[in-house]
């Protein structure tokens, strides 16, 4: 590389850009330039002669995937380089190696709704009682497992218990009913890959082959199945550069395991060690604080913040009387900041949990504020969009059971329960798949020809999208969207369908997106994204909207102003940490990255009282604010921002009386009206407070909120 590229970086970024041969760890602490080393990296081994076909680079969300690949397109070093996310390379390998891997290659990728259908459906062909058994706590024992790369077959073996015994039953028939339907959950992604390299030679050899130079990010996040699968790659030619921070290890939870980067050096005996250690994300402030929280984990690897930046920002503690004090404190800040010519793009606010987003929603409604609540996910959860999926989910794999039965009536089409399950014993009796048994409508007893000819209207409407698979996608979700009556339906419903319609041409906006950006667009890729889409990839920084998100979901971003609030005992750290001293050491990192995420300011806040589970409960300051330094502490402050005494007992909400004479309130329990925001919902409660009135609505949407009537905007249906 040239020595302008040279200048570009620190002398640690530079050795770690011109490694060439053998292992090598990177340890890359929060804001120190981690993608800029791996895409120059990439950039270097092709200047020396490496073919790009050669190199696989590995992250951890789609987002961040994108961006290594823009930024090695703008180095030059993008043609033929693998980069994605590990679930996405498993896809690729599982569909190239279908055989070898013994699966079909139009397999389904199962979302979590679908795995707890599955799962449900195992738990009672086994005969079990699902609240003994619960279908949450069945999948997650059965994700551990998966993780560890353990079968039902050894499962089975091992199992000594009632619990573990009832457990291997249930995995068993779980994993039947996935083969049964060609379907594959997000750990079989990983699972069924390591253990293809581990047994197959062969394939490992071609994959090695094909990836000599392995590079992967966020080293600390990976679970025993990547970590596996990763070393049975490298192994052929130990070109394996790791790059992460056991201090952001933050994925426990899901399977992470802190050790893989504790343990590359003993995994990899001639591995060189560089660490970059040169802040150019925070001030020096936001950093000492950072420092002296993290020192008080024992698991981890010493380095320490440097400081490039000179420019010193505001960092504070706040206590506040209560968690709507709290919000609205914020609310009042982001308001003066936005005032003062800052842009919403540029603040984000942090928590622990989801539920802490609704005080915070309801005081930037009051303020006025443009906000984003980054939850993905939800998206792909909505009723009327995992209507449509399903229908192109059928379309690629018409094994896929789970999808053809929410379709069969959706929109109601005289298909009723008597008939499916007709057409499925149908199709057990003959071996068949159930899609193949509705082509066979004639033949399946007790069904009246009316009934057989709506079936096969089905399978010919089916038939008729399936012409229209290759290609783009855009205008097959909105020839399916059209042609299988939902547009329809939901048009006739007025103002109560207009929501699922605006939802559903967004999906087509995504899927014309996608047509756009795609060289060869196809249905399963599209498909594939989607399942692997997490709710980092939602985040927009297009708009001028503040961002409201979990700390999970915040790793990778970053912004001038960051907010973190609820720093009280049972929040952060949560209260699962009670007792387990790993856990708290997680619960202390993920602080630090969300600390971490700011660049210039870091406001930090905690209530005295909090509502939880319907009680206005005293809570206990956060032991990780006392971890950041002296002097950091302040009074609460009420709603106003000025400081308030602290009450010696829990002051409990009353609202006030009204007199009988008072006029008729506005609006009545049951009455429909529509926000904005939040759609159509239904009024709860309302409390006459003069001009600081509230009204409680459930939402179709499956929220409920309390709004400042002033404020609301609501318009009655």
């Amino acid at each position: 590389m040239d020595e302008r590229l040279q200048q570009q970086l620190t002398p640690s970024q530079w050795q770690a850009v011109c490694h060439r041969e053998g292992p090598l760890l990177v340890l890359a602490g929060p804001g120190s330039g981690k993608t800029r080393v791996i895409t120059h990296r990439i950039a270097a081994l092709i200047d020396s002669g490496v073919k790009p076909y050669n190199i696989c680079a590995i992250t951890f969300t789609n987002k961040a995937a994108e961006e290594m690949r823009q930024r090695a397109v703008l180095l030059g070093a993008s043609g033929g380089a693998h980069i994605s996310t590990f679930h996405s390379l498993c896809v690729q390998i599982l569909r190239r190696y279908a055989d070898a891997g013994g699966i079909q290659r139009n397999f389904s990728i199962y979302d979590d709704a679908d795995q707890t259908r599955c799962v449900k459906q195992a738990i009672g062909d086994c005969n079990l009682d699902t609240t003994a058994f619960p279908a949450g706590r069945m999948l997650e024992a059965i994700s551990t497992l998966k993780n560890k790369l353990i079968d039902p077959e050894t499962f089975k073996e091992q199992a000594v218990d009632y619990f573990s015994k009832t457990l291997a039953k249930v995995y068993a028939h779980y994993q039947k009913l996935l083969t049964e339907r060609n379907g594959l959950d997000f750990d079989d992604l990983l699972m069924k890959v390591a253990l293809l390299l581990e047994n197959d030679s062969t394939v490992c050899g071609e994959l090695a082959d094909r990836f000599r130079y392995l590079l992967i990010d966020e080293y600390q996040d990976t679970n025993h199945a990547q970590y596996r699968l990763a070393k049975a790659i490298a192994s052929y030619h130990r070109n394996i550069c790791a790059t992460g921070d056991p201090d952001q290890s933050i994925y426990r939870w899901r399977g992470a395991d802190i050790r893989n980067i504790l343990a590359f050096e003993k995994d990899w005996p001639e591995a060189v060690t560089i660490r970059l250690e040169e802040n150019f994300r925070s001030t020096a402030g936001i950093l000492r604080a950072a420092d002296r929280l993290i020192a008080c984990n024992r698991n981890r690897k010493q380095k320490s913040l440097i400081p490039t930046r000179t420019h010193e920002g505001e960092f504070s503690v706040q206590c506040y009387g209560d968690e709507a004090a709290e919000a609205d404190g914020v609310g009042r800040k982001v308001r003066e900041l936005i005032a003062s010519g800052v842009s919403g793009r540029d603040i984000a606010v942090f928590y622990r949990i989801n539920s802490l987003s609704r005080a915070l929603e309801e005081a930037f409604i009051r303020h006025k504020t443009p906000y984003q609540v980054v939850r993905g996910v939800e998206f792909y959860n909505r009723k009327e969009i995992r209507d449509v999926l399903a229908y192109l989910k059928v379309l690629v794999n018409p094994a896929d059971e789970i999808a053809l039965l929410r379709i069969i009536n959706t929109p109601a089409r005289g298909i009723g329960k008597v008939t499916i399950e007709k057409a499925q014993d149908y199709a057990a009796r003959c071996g068949i798949l159930l899609f193949d048994a509705l082509r066979n409508a004639a033949g399946i007893d007790g069904l009246g020809d009316s009934v057989k000819a709506k079936l096969l209207d089905f399978v010919r409407m089916m038939e008729g999208f399936a012409g229209q698979v290759e290609g783009k996608v855009a205008p097959l979700v909105e020839k399916v969207f059209g042609d299988s009556g939902m547009e329809r339906l939901y048009k006739a419903a007025g103002a109560e369908g207009e929501t699922a319609v605006e939802n559903i041409e967004e999906l087509i906006s995504t899927a014309a997106v996608y047509d756009k950006q795609t060289e060869n667009p196809s249905l399963v890729d599209y498909l594939q994204q989607i399942a692997l889409f997490s709710d980092a990839d939602a985040y927009d920084a297009s708009g001028e909207r503040v961002a409201l998100m979990t700390m999970h979901a915040a790793k990778g971003l970053e912004f001038e102003n960051v907010f973190i609030i609820a720093l009280e005992h049972g929040i952060l750290p949560h209260e699962r940490a009670n007792g387990s001293h790993e856990d708290l050491e997680e619960e202390r990192r993920l602080f630090f990255v969300g600390m971490t995420r700011a660049k210039t300011n870091l406001y930090v806040s905690y209530a005295q009282y909090r509502t939880f589970r319907g009680q206005f409960l005293r809570t206990i300051p956060s032991q990780f604010l006392y971890e950041l330094g002296p002097g950091l502490m302040h009074e609460p402050l009420d709603h106003d921002g000025r400081p308030q005494p602290r009450p010696a007992e829990p002051r409990r909400r009353v609202a006030p009386v009204v007199e009988a004479a008072s006029r008729p309130a506005p609006y009545t329990p049951g009455q429909l009206v529509k926000h904005k925001t939040f759609g159509l919902g239904r009024v709860k409660k309302f409390v006459d407070m003069g001009a600081n009135s509230v009204v409680t609505i459930s939402f179709n949407s499956g929220q409920t909120k309390s709004l400042l009537l002033q404020y609301a905007d609501l318009t009655k249906m």
